[in-house]
């Protein structure tokens, strides 16, 4: 049986959120404000049943299908009530319930102030999201299991006047990078790791 790594429910995509998710995203892309479903199991080629059943199940678009090394992502968004349909006939297939999810391990999180040029110029050559300046804060996070990276950003955005820099939901860990003012960063960091946390109660 698949284990169930994270079963992560947004209720609304940010703009931010959802235009980083849409620059690699290979299938029907997310628009903002609409509700999406993360799924992410082990071992990775188990989500190919679990999109079967939820995409035959209710009217939502598939946005992410990913099979790599050890895990399999799924997203796929749209009207709230359709997802939360496709989410429940996707958990009935898995055989659990949502409290089977694997719960979010903050492993690094901090705040650096006042980046320096040459910071800000080495992080914006490995993203695809906004740009970092040089004089603003700089928060970054790392989570287990990777796909709670989306959840963390959402919520930050939700909270926060940020920057979404960068956030990687796929592999072994997850990792966020969100910048602005100082004050600003430090209300984002706050909302992405409560959201950590109740996910974790």
């Amino acid at each position: 049986m698949a284990e169930l790594r994270s079963f992560i429910f947004i209720d609304r995509l940010q703009p931010q959120t959802m235009s980083y998710l849409g620059t690699w995203t290979r299938g029907v892309l997310p628009r903002a404000d609409v509700a999406a479903q993360i799924i992410e199991v082990a071992p990775g080629l188990d989500i190919e049943g679990i999109t079967d059943v939820a995409l035959k199940h209710a009217e939502v678009q598939a946005g992410v299908l990913v099979v790599e090394r050890q895990f399999g992502y799924l997203e796929f968004h749209g009207e709230t009530g359709s997802v939360k349909a496709a989410a429940d006939a996707a958990l009935e297939e898995l055989g659990g319930d949502r409290s089977s999810a694997v719960r979010p391990t903050i492993l690094a999180s901090r705040i650096i102030s006042s980046i320096d040029k040459q910071h800000a110029f080495l992080v914006n050559r490995n993203k695809i999201g906004s740009m970092v300046l040089a004089g603003e804060s700089l928060y970054v996070l790392e989570v287990q299991p990777a796909s709670y990276a989306i959840l963390a950003t959402n919520e930050a955005e939700k909270a926060a006047d940020i920057k979404v820099v960068d956030f990687r939901m796929m592999g072994a860990t997850g990792r966020v990078y969100l910048s602005g003012t100082e004050a600003d960063v430090r209300q984002a960091a706050t909302a992405a790791e409560d959201a950590l946390a109740r996910s974790s109660s």
